[in-house]
């Protein structure tokens, strides 16, 4: 097992194992690179998932304290949980539902194409479609994504062909059980889904990508990784030169250690990756490390969600089979005569149970709620996931009367809804209902948003360092060994979802880390 010296100021440290730590750490490795990677979760396995819900969650979501503020749904609902993303070796790659999608041209261009929306602080991505499109094909064929490098495409389950049944018959044309990160046949030494449905729980089949089994593994193969598990940084040191110099942490036994780093690399999703930052402050960095601009924990995007269910006179079984078994792609583009700026997706989801009754409408009870329950078998389901607007007031902030186990303020997220993001959930809801009442439902019914994973910006990439925290590497505009290496670094949402993206630009950031190690700039 690779060991590095507490000292050894050599290393490359990365913060968080999930789709952007896992991913630069393996790419770094394969290039010769010494890593230090740090997990704040236990490793967990394929053997060692757990296929209940409440369990599940309870082994690998993030449940360290945190608050929340703002307008949104979820405030009231979960003040305690605003995001559902996990703390464990690969990160939310172990829950995600594998849905692996390419952003597109407008997308990457949001100011130049939605033009000025009032209260949005939109901005141009600093990279092109063109940029990342060669990273992309390299991820979807690392990722073993479906109809992909000759891949096919996933079975259907119930819950795809009611929902290919609805959307084909109100004109709907980009209709698909998707591009998904599971395998649909043996592939890179993981066996094909078997569509046993317990997509979020933890893959026990390992069919699924995770960095848990593929990445992570992999780097240690070559001799190059160290992986410190229940490892929880809550400092970034600087030099006198301002340099990013050490990470300080608390190891598995709660004693404080601190690794020396040449390069920190911060992975930690967009809440926590904000958060350590802004814990980082110092006297040469005031407002916490990367903050020249005041942009850190700003632009706090989630994308615009909120799902339809609905009830057929047979039953459905939604739950069997991939989670996120289908997709309605027709919506995804920008076309404002719609009422709002670019688009959504509408994608299959089913939820056990135990978690259906909890988010269907939290805190309801009496008879409507139990004839719900009692029709569950017979449900279908789909999660609307929208491109959500930038705004400078929803951000992640430090709560000084909220702490942590370590005795650390909490991480506070601020969110309000732009009337773009409520004037699409609202489009997407009617085109959902629509769609289940050509398919033959006898009633279908709407469900506010839950925590969700998909969360994105607090840390984005701009070309000028007065927009944003890092450049278009990921590589922070303050600190030229600082960078950011997960989803934070998003400049706009998207409507697609984010896991290929995060990937895509780990493996293009590993590259520019290499050269400019190699050069001796960093």
């Amino acid at each position: 097992m690779t060991h590095y010296e507490h000292a050894d100021d050599s290393v490359v440290v990365i913060i968080g194992s999930g789709a952007g730590g896992g991913t630069l750490a393996n790419e770094l490795c394969q290039q010769g690179i010494k890593v230090v990677l740090l997990e704040a979760g236990a490793r967990q396995s394929t053997e060692s998932f757990i296929q209940d819900e409440w369990k599940s969650f309870e082994q690998l979501a993030w449940l360290d304290k945190r608050v929340s503020s703002g307008s949104f749904q979820l405030t009231k609902d979960f003040p305690n949980l605003p995001a559902w993303i996990c703390k464990t070796v690969g990160g939310t790659t172990t829950h995600w539902a594998g849905a692996a999608l390419r952003i597109p041209e407008h997308a990457f261009k949001a100011r130049s194409t939605y033009g000025e929306v009032k209260g949005a602080n939109l901005l141009d991505w600093p990279i092109s479609l063109s940029d990342i499109a060669p990273y992309y094909e390299r991820a979807e064929k690392k990722m073993g994504v479906t109809r992909t490098n000759g891949l096919p495409g996933l079975p259907g389950n119930n819950n795809f062909k009611i929902m290919y049944d609805g959307a084909t018959k109100i004109g709907y044309k980009k209709v698909s059980t998707g591009h998904m990160a599971i395998n649909s046949v043996p592939y890179d030494g993981r066996g094909a889904c078997i569509q046993q449905g317990f997509c979020f729980q933890g893959c026990k089949m390992g069919a699924k990508w995770s960095t848990l089994y593929t990445e992570i593994p992999k780097a240690e193969s070559t001799g190059k990784l160290e992986l410190r598990t229940q490892c929880h940084v809550t400092r970034i040191e600087h030099n006198e030169q301002g340099k990013a110099s050490a990470v300080v942490y608390f190891d598995k036994d709660g004693k404080e250690q601190r690794q020396a780093a040449r390069i920190v690399c911060v992975a930690g999703n967009s809440i926590e990756t904000p958060r350590l930052l802004l814990l980082s402050e110092s006297g040469k960095f005031k407002n916490g490390l990367a903050n020249g601009s005041g942009q850190v924990g700003r632009n706090y995007m989630r994308h615009t969600t909120g799902s339809v269910y609905a009830v057929f006179d047979k039953p459905v079984h939604m739950y069997r089979g991939t989670t996120m078994a289908g997709i309605v792609q027709d919506e995804a583009d920008h076309d404002p005569s719609r009422g709002f700026v670019s688009g959504y997706e509408l994608e299959t989801i089913s939820l056990g149970l135990p978690f259906y009754a909890a988010f269907l409408s939290p805190g309801a009870w009496g008879e409507e709620f139990a004839s719900y329950m009692d029709d569950y078998t017979r449900t279908a389901g789909l999660w609307i996931v929208g491109e959500d607007m930038p705004q400078e007031t929803n951000r992640i902030t430090l709560d000084e009367q909220a702490k942590d186990q370590f005795g650390l303020p909490a991480a506070n997220v601020h969110y309000d809804d732009h009337p773009n993001d409520v004037a699409m959930r609202e489009h997407a809801f009617k085109q959902s209902d629509a769609l289940y009442k050509a398919a033959g439902a006898t009633r279908s019914f709407r469900t506010p948003p839950y925590p969700s994973t998909h969360n994105l910006g607090s840390c984005r990439m701009s070309e000028k360092a007065d927009d944003g925290v890092c450049n278009k590497h990921g590589q922070t505009h303050d600190i030229a060994n600082l960078f950011i290496s997960d989803g934070s670094q998003f400049t706009s949402s998207a409507a697609q979802n984010p896991t290929l993206t995060i990937v895509s630009l780990a493996i293009r950031q590993a590259e520019f880390i290499r050269d400019s190690m190699a050069r001796k700039e960093i």
